[in-house]
């Protein structure tokens, strides 16, 4: 474990812990191109860091009464069949392929979160979207889409969990980000339940990872006190953009 590895694991952590999501997209790359881990054993891995680290992080904003117990357990039971539908479809995907898929959706998540945070408020995710479905359709399909990627590719989701809560159950950001992490856990461990048996752990590699990101979202409800949640946003947008880039190289070098 070396220390950009823990410096990156806290990272994973702070963007958690103040943002309810963004981080845990940045685990996988860091688990293969930062600690040597091969693709598909990162997605498992990662499912390890992203979901102790969101629990911890969901106790600490339940103290605060930004948790709401119902919806975040709906919204990832929503997700279970999805999930196991990802983590099949994982097994039989190509790691560059899925490198690949994980880059696109970096960009997806950084343009997310840039269109929350613009003009220095959040919001959200970009201009007010008027859809006819009922909130409880509007949380059941994203909740199916977080799970799915959970599975998939082994992130979080929170960046399409926060403004799903915003948008369908008019929550206020503090207790959609809150919320967002009590999905985050519920869809990380029922990937690893779909893992089970099928994979190993690096554990060498994955508990030095989850405690530096443990530590992280500790911090990141003090940090995101002091700093405001846009400046925290654009700023993890920004790194997120640079490592999907990062990502497509490396893609391209091994295929050339």
């Amino acid at each position: 474990m070396t220390v950009l590895g823990v410096v990156l694991g806290a990272l994973i952590g702070l963007s958690l812990g103040a943002l309810g999501g963004g981080g845990s997209i940045l685990t996988v790359p860091v688990l293969v191109y930062v600690l040597g881990q091969p693709p598909r054993e990162a997605t498992t891995a990662g499912l390890v860091v992203v979901g102790v680290t969101a629990l911890t992080g969901a106790v600490g904003h339940a103290r605060a009464g930004h948790v709401r117990w119902r919806a975040g357990l709906a919204f990832g039971a929503a997700g279970t069949v999805a999930s196991f539908a990802g983590t099949a479809l994982n097994r039989s995907v190509d790691p560059t392929v899925l490198l690949l898929c994980f880059a696109a959706l970096m960009v997806v998540s950084a343009v997310g979160m840039l269109r929350r945070y613009r003009g220095g408020r959040a919001t959200a995710a970009g201009p007010p979207v008027r859809s006819p479905a009922h909130p409880v359709a509007r949380v059941l399909v994203s909740g199916s889409a977080v799970g799915f990627l959970t599975g998939f590719l082994g992130v979080g989701g929170g960046f399409v969990i926060v403004p799903a809560l915003v948008a369908a159950l008019g929550y206020e950001m503090p207790v959609a980000v809150g919320t967002s992490l009590l999905v985050i856990a519920v869809n990380s461990a029922v990937a690893l339940a779909a893992r089970a048996g099928a994979e190993r752990f690096p554990w060498h590699v994955v508990v030095p990872l989850t405690v530096a990101a443990v530590a992280g979202s500790l911090a990141g409800r003090a940090v995101c006190a002091r700093v405001p949640a846009p400046v925290l946003g654009r700023a993890f947008a920004t790194l997120t953009v640079a490592v999907a880039g990062y990502l497509v190289v490396r893609c391209a070098a091994g295929a050339a």
